[in-house]
């Protein structure tokens, strides 16, 4: 039998707009046995997947400081207290590709780390792109390419797209 968690306390590390860093103390249904839990409570975050046509998507170059590296994407970013999935992924596909979409359907939701984030990924597809100019945050330095679908699974297979948000909403589109 799978045992219920009971949340004793609970304290923030550090905040930012996007999450906070979270501690909380927990202790099993029997109470018998207490533990720490260190994790990032997040407001949640948009991926999408820019299509130019059925066969052609937009993706970003971007260096991700963690990892020391560039990554090829799909664009995207954490929500903002106060702002909807589906404004924040249309905020995020101009920022950073510097596309609109005039159609954007919400695809899927998945949890991109579950034992370290309650956050949600909200994955949305933009069709109808028109093309303006980006606006990425001071912090980004980012560049944009089109891809073939063919190009995205090599990419893919030779480790060149190791981004996991990436990867899920890539697996999320072809379920369509």
């Amino acid at each position: 039998m799978i045992k219920d968690y009971k949340r004793l306390t609970s304290e923030i590390l550090h905040e930012n707009p996007y999450w906070s860093y979270m501690h909380d103390t927990y202790s099993l249904q029997d109470n018998q046995h207490k533990a720490d839990y260190f994790y990032v409570n997040s407001l949640g975050s948009t991926i999408i997947i820019p299509c130019i046509d059925e066969q052609h998507f937009v993706l970003v170059h971007q260096y991700r400081y963690l990892n020391q590296k560039y990554s090829l994407e799909f664009p995207g970013g954490g929500i903002p207290q106060g702002v909807l999935p589906q404004q924040n992924a249309s905020k995020e596909l101009n920022e950073e590709t510097g596309y609109v979409a005039e159609y954007m359907e919400h695809i899927g939701t998945f949890n991109p780390y579950k034992g370290v984030t309650n956050e949600l990924c909200y994955v949305f597809v933009a069709k109808n792109l028109q093309a303006y100019s980006s606006d990425p945050e001071k912090t980004e330095d980012i560049r944009t390419t089109i891809l073939h679908r063919d190009e995205i699974v090599h990419a893919i297979k030779k480790g060149e797209i190791w981004d996991g948000m990436t990867l899920a909403a890539w697996t999320l589109f072809f379920q369509l």
